[in-house]
């Protein structure tokens, strides 16, 4: 198919236009940021000068009302932002949580009692479940093992970028690549996908493992995915941690006699214990929130549905918006003891710093 330029001008012409525009805005943005600061910097100096000069007596207070205004303003546009694109849709979803289908009447509880009732809900739920168990596990497990083993080994840097590589993909890019990792194509055929391929050289048939059920095989090979990426932002957080563990206190334990596996256990993991819950908690929020993944492998067919697809699927393909409310705020409710406990984390560190 051949591409005419003159055949689409109008089209770069929108594009300039956009890119035109977002960079005026931008640009002008960053630079009323970084003018009117200076700008007041610079007339308080002044003034402060001005009234040193004559002798006057500089109130500590003076001008702090207008600072103050000044913040304000600066501040409005985000809290306004913020409470038309997080707020309000947040209240409006808790609203339509006890309303039917269309939002017409009110039905109490009835949505949330149709989640533990349904039988395939009830699956969404323990595919959830599944999902917040292995991966924060495995992904931070792997993460830390590979922090440890590459940590002043030679090539470190390209040994930590090859694995934290995933991170800068995309989750629907992720899940195409693994797509063809799983891809299936009948015994007499050659075969596209590595894991096939695999089984055949090993002597087996070929598998259609994303719809194997059996023992929710096809979840777990979902989750490889997420694991795949994770580990890598597992890994960046806790090399960092290790390396900020202080040199005195691995060359007393060595001293002492302490072997590697010792130095694991009583130095190493008690030192990087606040790393290690970030990390954790990190990845358990991400991982609730998992839609990409499931969205774009099965479309959540072959019962490895989880809470934001089927909170979606609920919401927009089936025109059930108390449903797919419903799991929306019961999706909230299992992120806030999560948030509770991290801010509770970090003011214990602050008052034991």
């Amino acid at each position: 198919m051949n591409f005419d330029l003159a055949d689409h001008t109008d089209k770069f012409g929108m594009l300039g236009i956009g890119l035109i525009a977002f960079v005026v805005l931008v640009g002008g943005l960053l630079l009323v940021l970084d003018l009117i600061p200076t700008m007041l910097t610079e007339r308080k100096t002044a003034r402060l000068a001005a009234a040193a000069a004559a002798g006057e007596t500089i109130t500590p207070g003076a001008g702090r009302s207008r600072e103050g205004w000044l913040a304000l303003g600066f501040l409005l546009p985000a809290v306004l932002l913020l409470a038309i694109g997080l707020i309000f849709p947040a209240i409006r979803t808790a609203i339509l949580s006890f309303k039917n289908g269309n939002g017409s009447a009110w039905v109490g509880f009835d949505n949330y009692g149709w989640m533990f009732a349904q039988p395939d809900i009830r699956q969404v739920l323990f595919n959830t479940l599944i999902w917040v168990l292995v991966v924060p596990t495995l992904a931070t497990a792997i993460g830390l093992i590979y922090a440890i083993m590459v940590d002043k080994a030679r090539g470190e840097a390209l040994a930590k970028a090859m694995i934290f590589l995933p991170m800068a993909i995309s989750f629907v890019g992720a899940s195409i690549i693994w797509k063809f990792v799983y891809a299936y194509r009948s015994g007499e055929q050659d075969q596209i996908g590595l894991l096939n391929q695999i089984v055949v050289w090993l002597g087996g048939e070929p598998q259609q493992w994303l719809l194997e059920q059996g023992y929710k095989l096809n979840t777990l090979l979902l989750i490889v995915i997420l694991i795949w990426i994770q580990a890598g932002f597992a890994m960046v957080i806790l090399s960092a941690a290790i390396k900020a563990i202080p040199g005195e206190i691995v060359e007393a334990a060595r001293i002492d006699g302490t072997n590697a596996w010792q130095m694991f256990w009583r130095v190493t993991l008690p030192a990087i214990r606040p790393a290690v819950i970030v990390v954790v908690i990190t990845i358990t929020i991400g991982t609730l929130k998992v839609f990409d993944i499931v969205r774009t492998m099965t479309n959540g067919n072959y019962e490895t549905s989880v809470i934001a697809n089927e909170m979606y699927n609920q919401s927009f393909r089936y025109g059930e918006t108390g449903h797919g409310s419903a799991l929306a705020v019961f999706l909230f409710v299992l992120v806030i003891p999560i948030v509770i406990f991290q801010i509770r984390n970090i003011r214990k560190q602050r008052s034991e710093a």
